[in-house]
């Protein structure tokens, strides 16, 4: 896909949500995997931290997998998990599925389905077919994806199970135009699943049956369907008739089916924790659950080898195998024999499986006091055409085995001395890219759930840098502050909650009972002390440090999030709050911008998700002109009610460039986007609103004219005219996406960090060498 520029226009007016202008956008909805070159995207890192879920291997090849994460991005292996891609398709991905007959054709479902023929390299959309009438919907704070479109086959909600039956392959445009028979079921809130069928590979596409609950599995049978659904097995007819089977006394967790001669056989865990097995294709469960001689514990993920039904893995959490918590596991157990005996292959406790290579996961895990941390699988694959090929997949991790479990190995991320680089399973969210401003090839990575990492060498290898900050604090780092006069002296912002300020985290609870705060390290982060005297415990967001100030006694200012500003004169060894003038009484400070004038501006963000709009739902803007001792409210521009970041253009403090997220509606949010002020926030004007979701923006300061902004909407831009024109970004296309920051080190990078998706880092003027686009088009609703 080219490059392409875009003018945005003012804003020629708003509308009550029945009469919103919809300007249909046109983005092409494709993405591809390239090996990294000097002029393309990579993900640095040190891999892992975040959960990666089922785990899909080839029936052609066992050493190609592909997997999702519960964030948006796709995996794809051709060497075992030894290296991965990320690919991603405008949303959360739901199923992936390889195709029976052609080796390089994989599938995927989301809002659509998607088929990549050349083995997850490029992806192009199949249904609903983009030429009818389609058009993508970016709505609420997720910017969560749906579709809708004139087939009347396409019923909405998301792909939830894919099964394809053989047929014959011939040549098309794309590569590949199959006859085989494609079923999907698609599943939505509160409505039943509906089961859709195409008997020309994609082509066309009939409605075929609907289902209460949700469908889990799909597998063919005699030209129609076994179908899992709730706590049964129905039969489909090719006509769309529904027969009932049998099923278990419970609603089924998850389930998994291999061929065996005319039969399926169809393995499954129920809610009760336990293992069930039919040998004839639905019509009757028996129970199967291992003995393992436990005391208690639960069965939950479970996969069986397609062609091999007599092997099974099945993943088991909370296995008392003895006296005291020491002895209760998590793990994964094995039959070969149908279920008749079961073997524990896999088990963790309070420290890594002795049978696991393992990375700086488990040795951060066990830091952490709990008497079983490790987690349970999340989801089983096993290879079709060899049993002793499988894949687990939970919290923070990938692993396998290539030896029937025998051992196991994590592969997320490779040694390199005492500090890891990532493989590419890359699932984390990162709130900054920093520097030591004594040595830039020192840098820092802020993350949730990982917490704070560092590397020494220019971003090649990367270690966990939390030594000492407390349990409570350390699952996420917000942000750094350094002192410029003293090597190593380093403020910051550490918090037991992650994700803010997404509403999911407060939502159902008060800032109140966050924990966090601030630590305060002298060398270079390897080691923590808590600085925190007079602030109380909560979620610190940002801190900026005054350079003004003396050296030995600087000043500070955190943001504590649901508390207000607090202000440290003492080099942070003491806090006091700042709230004169902050409205509300749990005001969601976010983060503070300084002004060469000396002002400070400060983002609070909304708590109301755009629906309530009095002065304590929507976000605010405030300044101070005294050191934080007043705030001053600055008013948003028309129709605001969700700041997310402001800059102040270093030439001039009165030019102010300010971002927002947009007002959830049904069609398209609004008001949204990018706006600016030459005089000071007395008055704005709109620069770009083909994002809604904009969650920062950053000024080059060697050319302050040259702007850069990303958000949720799978896209980063730049502009080099202050806003006027602006150009997306090739190559990178992650859904959610957080701050662009310039890299010192090279002038022709940038970093990109993003809210799942690890850190990605490539050339501002994207990709010289992007591979080809779709050449089919999806609009995308945008209000105005």
């Amino acid at each position: 896909m080219k490059a392409r520029a875009v003018t945005m226009l003012p804003n020629i007016g708003t509308g009550r949500r029945s009469g919103i202008a919809v300007l249909l956008v046109f983005i092409a909805l494709a993405s591809a995997a390239q090996p990294p070159a000097a002029s393309s995207w990579k993900v640095i890192g040190p891999g892992g931290g975040g959960t990666t879920i089922g785990p899909t291997i080839s029936p052609h090849d066992s050493r190609l997998v592909v997997e999702h994460c519960d964030m948006t991005g796709g995996y794809v292996t051709s060497d075992n998990g030894l290296s991965w891609h990320m690919f991603n398709l405008r949303s959360g991905i739901q199923v992936l599925a390889f195709d029976p007959e052609d080796p390089q054709v994989i599938y995927a479902g989301n809002a659509a389905l998607w088929r990549s023929g050349d083995s997850g390299r490029t992806w192009k959309m199949v249904f609903p077919n983009p030429g009818r009438n389609t058009v993508e919907h970016q709505v609420g704070d997720h910017s969560d994806v749906s579709l809708t479109s004139s087939d009347p086959a396409y019923p909405g909600g998301d792909v939830s199970a894919i099964a394809i039956a053989p047929g014959a392959i011939t040549p098309g445009k794309d590569g590949h135009t199959g006859a085989e028979h494609l079923y999907l079921a698609f599943h939505q809130k509160a409505q039943p699943d509906v089961i859709v069928s195409s008997a020309d590979g994609g082509i066309t596409w009939n409605r075929m049956a609907v289902l209460p609950q949700r469908v889990l599995l799909l597998t063919p049978h005699d030209s129609g369907l076994i179908v899992l659904s709730g706590s049964a097995a129905y039969r489909i007819a090719s006509d769309g008739g529904i027969t009932e089977l049998g099923g278990i006394a419970t609603p089924i967790r998850a389930a998994s089916a291999a061929q065996s001669g005319n039969s399926i056989w169809i393995y499954a865990t129920g809610q009760d924790g336990k293992v069930y097995l039919s040998q004839d294709s639905g019509l009757h469960f028996g129970p199967v659950t291992p003995e393992l001689q436990q005391s208690a514990g639960r069965f939950e993920a479970i996969a069986a080898s397609a062609q091999h039904p007599q092997f099974a893995y099945a993943g088991f959490r909370g296995l008392q195998l003895g006296e005291g918590k020491q002895n209760l596991f998590n793990g994964i157990a094995k039959t070969t024999d149908g279920g008749r005996m079961w073997k524990i292959v896999f088990k963790e406790s309070n420290q890594p499986a002795a049978n696991l290579s393992a990375t700086w996961i488990e040795g951060r895990a066990s830091q952490s006091g709990e008497s079983i941390w490790f987690d349970s699988p999340y989801s089983l694959g096993v290879a079709p055409a060899d049993p002793d090929v499988a894949y687990a997949t939970d919290l923070f991790r990938t692993y396998r085995t290539l030896d029937g479990g025998a051992t196991w190995q994590e592969i997320n991320s490779r040694r390199a001395g005492d500090a890891w680089i990532s493989r590419g399973l890359d699932v984390t969210t990162n709130y900054g890219v920093q520097f030591d401003p004594f040595d830039s090839r020192h840098i820092y990575m802020d993350n949730t759930d990982m917490g704070l990492f560092q590397s020494t060498d220019g971003g090649q290898s990367w270690r966990s840098s939390t030594d000492g900050i407390p349990e409570k604090w350390r699952n996420t780092t917000y942000w750094l502050a350094f002192d410029p006069a003293r090597r190593g002296l380093v403020w910051g912002a550490f918090s037991g909650t992650h994700d803010l300020p997404r509403p999911k985290m407060w939502r159902n609870r008060s800032p109140r009972s966050f924990t966090g705060g601030v630590a305060v390290s002298t060398d270079g982060g390897n080691h923590w002390q808590p600085s925190s005297a007079g602030l109380p415990s909560d979620s610190i967001t940002h801190i900026l440090l005054d350079p003004s100030g003396p050296a030995g006694s600087r000043t500070l200012y955190a943001c504590a999030f649901g508390r207000g500003v607090y202000k440290s004169i003492d080099g942070g060894k003491s806090w006091t709050e700042k709230n004169d003038g902050i409205a509300g009484e749990e005001p969601f400070a976010w983060r503070i911008t300084p002004s060469q004038d000396g002002s400070l501006y400060l983002v609070v963000s909304r708590r109301s998700e755009a629906k309530d709009r009095s002065v304590s739902g929507v976000g605010a803007l405030y300044r101070s002109t005294d050191k934080a001792d007043h705030w001053q409210r600055i008013e948003l521009p028309a129709g605001v009610t969700g700041p997310t970041g402001l800059e102040v253009d270093p030439r001039n403090p009165q030019h102010l460039y300010l971002t927002a997220w947009g007002q959830e509606e049904e069609v398209a949010d609004r008001n949204g986007g990018v706006f600016a002020s030459n005089d000071g926030g007395k008055t704005w004007q709109v620069l770009f609103t083909q994002s809604q979701h904009v969650y920062d923006l950053t000024i080059d300061p060697a050319n302050p004219d040259t702007l850069y902004i990303t958000g949720f909407d799978a896209a980063a831009y730049r502009s080099l005219d202050r806003g006027l024109h602006w150009t997306r970004i090739e190559g990178y296309d992650f859904k959610w996406g957080h701050r662009v920051i310039l890299d010192p080190n090279d002038p022709a990078q940038i970093y990109i960090t993003t809210y799942g998706g690890g850190v990605w880092h490539g050339p501002p003027a994207g990709s010289a060498n992007p591979p080809e686009a779709d050449q089919s088009s999806v609009p995308v609703a945008v209000a105005r």
